[in-house]
């Protein structure tokens, strides 16, 4: 008698027949989740089954369909009735349906001894097989993957918790965080503990709609069926009362070795180069720039955290950052270099100052007696050598061509007023059209001060605007400049006069 020959097969999707069925059911269930990702384990002992039975019944001539009949049923890729107690909006805490019970009984939230590490890709990944399966919501119902079918049950689900945890004790897997520390894979929960049936909720975090952060895109297990879309922070109602909270278990944004003992720093070591920053720039690199700034005492310059797009707040952060390492001039000129780049990387050099001269972010001021050009330190106590027009430290004669203090000077060179306490110059950009700084505010009380504050009907603000332009025309021409000396917009030279 001729061996028989077998091999697995895709069955029929209109055969009736119980084991085309099954077959169905088991190949359903090993495209969701892998196993090693925390996929239930029937789905491939299904498949075994279903091979196994085949060929025992062709063998011993009693025909496949009955060996199939004998094979153990596999849920199917659908809801699971499953009757519980109680009237609550979601089930309680219990093991996964289907799975032996954990040696901790379910039932007060408690802190889980060890959480699985998983990153945040998987999290996402693992969150949109239900999104792509439009799983259908349910209070009572399990899918096959043995997680419950509700709010709960799908972030119990994307972290891979291994247990049907409800909104009284997710938080006990999770750490709090602010909003603006929200990366994917995060949640944002809502539980009323008075009342756990009015209004708890709980969401998946899947990145920012904007650079508002107004609006986020939100993984939910809501009626009908798994939602994907943009939500408002923190959610449509009750929004006051969701909560940021980052998974103990989490980890970077691709899957990290635990054996890992020397981790790589999670951001290019290599300088991305100068064209990646400055006016105009918005990219990745940008935003990881504001975040090392950050963690380095930056944290007062991004009232909003870090963005991609390029602005006052990466110029001020990085020339503070530069300053605290004791660099001028053009060495702090607020646009990061190599050396500025590998000190951030590296968690090296000295950190942002809390406060400097009274101006947030503004250069430290030199010695009174310090001479020397633009970015060089000189010695102190010693006397300053004849200057040429426009450089910092001599008063420039009002005849001179060109704006005073303009000729010459790096647009980062600062110079110091001679009243104690006063920030040195920041440079040109500072005070451009849609410029918003600290700096802005500081040069408008002074001119009100000075007597050149008629201009202004509001304010002095932060943002740059007319007001201020025609005020400092006022006071260059109150030092008898005219014409290009006196456009309105303020030099080294008229800060220095300014301040004095």
């Amino acid at each position: 008698m001729p061996m028989a020959a077998f091999e697995e097969y895709e069955p029929a999707g209109d055969c009736p027949c119980l084991g085309c069925a099954q077959r169905r059911r088991a190949l359903a269930r090993a495209r969701a989740i892998p196993l090693r990702d925390g996929g239930h384990p029937a789905a491939r002992g299904a498949r075994r089954a279903l091979v196994l039975a085949t060929a025992a019944g062709v063998v011993l001539g009693g025909g496949g369909s009955a060996a199939l009949a004998a094979a153990t049923p596999v849920p199917g890729p659908g809801p699971v009735s499953l009757d519980t107690p109680g009237g609550s909006p979601q089930g309680g805490r219990s093991p996964l349906h289907g799975r032996p019970a954990p040696a901790k009984p379910a039932g007060a939230p408690g802190a889980p001894s060890a959480v699985k590490r998983i990153d945040r890709t998987s999290i996402i990944t693992r969150a949109k097989v239900w999104l792509d399966a439009k799983v259908p919501y349910s209070m009572s119902t399990y899918w096959s993957d043995g997680y419950r079918q509700d709010c709960s049950g799908y972030v119990s689900m994307a972290w891979n918790l291994g247990t049907n945890e409800w909104t009284g004790s997710l938080d006990k897997f999770a750490t709090k965080i602010t909003k603006e520390e929200l990366l994917p894979g995060d949640m944002l929960l809502f539980h009323n503990p008075s009342d756990p049936t009015n209004g708890s909720h709980v969401v998946l975090f899947g990145g920012w709609v904007d650079e508002t952060r107004t609006h986020y895109v939100a993984y939910e297990q809501t009626r009908p069926n798994t939602r994907k879309g943009a939500t408002p922070y923190g959610y449509w109602n009750n929004a006051t009362k969701y909560v940021p909270y980052r998974f103990n278990g989490v980890t970077g944004g691709l899957a990290e070795d635990p054996a890992a003992t020397d981790p790589k720093p999670a951001v290019p070591t290599v300088f991305p180069g100068a064209t990646q920053f400055g006016p105009g720039a918005n990219n990745e690199h940008v935003a990881q720039l504001g975040r090392m700034l950050i963690e380095r005492g930056g944290r007062r310059f991004y009232p909003k955290g870090a963005s991609t797009a390029w602005s006052d707040a990466d110029r001020l952060a990085t020339q503070a950052f530069q300053s605290a390492q004791g660099w001028t001039g053009a060495d702090a000129d607020g646009i990061p270099g190599t050396h500025t780049w590998q000190l951030l990387v590296e968690h090296k050099g000295k950190d942002i100052r809390p406060t400097v001269d009274g101006a947030p972010g503004s250069p430290p001021r030199p010695n009174p007696g310090t001479a020397g050009k633009p970015g060089a330190a000189g010695k102190p106590g010693t006397p300053a050598k004849p200057a040429k027009p426009g450089v910092p430290g001599t008063p420039a004669k009002p005849a001179m061509p060109g704006k005073p203090g303009h000729v010459g000077v790096p647009a980062a060179a600062g110079t110091p007023g001679r009243q104690t306490g006063v920030a040195g110059y920041p440079g040109l950009w500072a005070f451009r059209p849609g410029s918003s700084n600290p700096f802005i505010t500081a040069l408008g009380r002074q001119l009100v001060k000075k007597g050149f504050g008629k201009n202004y009907t509001s304010g002095p603000g932060p943002r740059w605007s007319e007001a201020d332009r025609r005020s400092v025309e006022a006071f260059q021409r109150a030092q008898g400049w005219r014409g290009a000396e006196a456009d309105g917009y303020p030099g080294p030279e008229t800060w220095r006069r300014l301040f004095a």
